[in-house]
């Protein structure tokens, strides 16, 4: 099974800002050949917006839905890190991180959690709280998947929600072709 991934302010001198800063960012895109992708503009609804300048950083809460491409992303909240303004680099997304009901798409692949880290640096996204993935039919369960972008692997580790039991185990259900 492959796992992919991967406004409220007050003057429009910062909305505009944000929309600079997330068209320019590293694709939240799972998939290392689809390059162009990465180019595609991110779009984020939500029903709220606050810019955190001191911490470098954006939180959108309340319905959020962010698009790029064909990988969709909803979630209760998601607080977007940025690295500071340099010398004429424009800015660059550092981290993504995701909380309640989250949930992630691209074409038949659906990951569901409580939680989703993406890191740009390390190119992984880590989708937790009882995650669970799913690729046409066959499905994947544990607390946490950690997608490695550049390396096309994933990791699945135990849940207790699977065993009832402390040190629980993986599990996948595989559907033959017929």
């Amino acid at each position: 099974m492959r796992v992919f991934p991967p406004l409220i302010a007050s003057h429009c001198a910062p909305l505009l800002f944000l929309l600079l800063i997330l068209i320019a960012a590293p694709a939240f895109s799972a998939d290392p050949a689809a390059k162009s992708s990465n180019k595609a503009p991110i779009n984020i609804e939500a029903d709220r917006m606050v810019s955190l300048e001191q911490k470098d950083s954006v939180l959108f809460s309340g319905n959020v839905i962010a698009t790029q491409a064909d990988v969709r992303i909803r979630a209760d909240e998601m607080t977007v890190f940025y690295a500071p303004a340099g010398t004429g680099q424009g800015q660059e997304v550092t981290k993504i991180n995701c909380v309640g009901k989250v949930e992630v798409t691209r074409g038949d692949w659906l990951g569901t959690g409580r939680k989703m880290d993406y890191l740009a640096s390390e190119r992984k996204v880590v989708l937790s709280g009882g995650a669970r993935a799913w690729q046409g039919k066959n499905q994947v369960v544990g607390e946490t998947i950690t997608y490695f972008m550049d390396e096309g692997r994933s990791e699945v580790t135990p849940s207790e929600a699977t065993t009832g039991k402390k040190g629980g185990r993986v599990n996948a259900t595989i559907i033959p072709k017929k």
